[in-house]
């Protein structure tokens, strides 16, 4: 049997959903000649594809490990947020936030007057947005703007995942200018500290239900995020929509 990548089990789940209509090529043979898939002649004379007791098995067990590694990201999601909040930070899961780039790199925000009127219309910014969807985004528990330190940390349980994130140069450069700390934490045994780009902090999780320590295996450099350490606007509003991450009730440092 051929080896199966992760090509093939999407073609398969797009011949499930789909009518069936072939491809004729080299994934479609692979397929066939695995047994997942079959022919089937139409009473037209075309063929259609028809996925098979074996496919389906295939695509039910594929389905049940994402579901499992789903469920393992999002409780060390969990478990990161709530340190954060324990340790008096504001803590948030799944924002969507904004970053402008220029060939890959993350810029400053140049700050918009508030009374533009007697001014020029500012001149929209060069480069590009890329939204970046840190796992948790945690800022200080401050009056003081200055003493914000926001931290990024993005949260990693396979491999495969792990570096496909640190292909998307973009992506990266994002976290990196909406924090001051960025940190990769990491299921333990996925990676070692080595292969992280050095701009990043690691953080290794230990335990079957990352119930073990969070491990500081590199502390992340401290940057300078945007413009003289202030979050711009759009971030402000994005904190304002969202809810911060309640520490658990059980926990006494936050009646210290």
């Amino acid at each position: 049997m051929p080896a199966l990548t992760r090509l093939h089990h999407r073609r398969l789940r797009e011949i499930y959903r789909s009518a069936g209509w072939p491809c004729l090529d080299p994934v479609e043979i692979e397929l066939l000649a695995a047994g997942l898939v079959e022919r089937i002649a139409s009473p037209e004379g075309r063929d259609w594809l028809r996925v098979t007791p074996a496919g389906i098995e295939l695509l039910a067990q594929t389905l049940q490990r994402n579901r499992s590694a789903l469920d393992r990201h999002e409780r060390l999601v969990e478990r990161v947020a709530h340190e954060q909040a324990r340790t008096g930070r504001l803590a948030w899961r799944g924002l969507s936030l904004r970053a402008r780039l220029e060939g890959g790199t993350a810029v400053a925000l140049e700050p918009v007057p508030l009374m533009p009127e007697l001014e020029a219309p500012p001149v929209p910014p060069s480069g590009r947005w890329c939204i970046a969807r840190p796992d948790v985004y945690s800022v200080r528990h401050t009056s003081v703007e200055a003493y914000l330190e926001p931290v990024v940390h993005e949260i990693k349980v396979r491999r495969a995942d792990l570096h496909s994130d640190l292909r998307h140069d973009a992506k990266r450069a994002a976290y990196l200018a909406l924090s001051r700390e960025c940190y990769y934490v990491i299921a333990a045994g996925i990676a070692e500290p080595h292969e992280i780009p050095p701009e990043f902090g690691v953080i290794v999780a230990h335990g079957e239900q990352f119930d073990g320590p969070l491990e500081l295996a590199r502390p992340a450099p401290k940057r300078q995020p945007l413009i003289d350490g202030r979050l711009p606007f759009g971030v402000w509003m994005a904190l304002a929509r969202a809810v911060p991450v309640e520490p658990p009730l059980d926990d006494g440092q936050g009646r210290l």
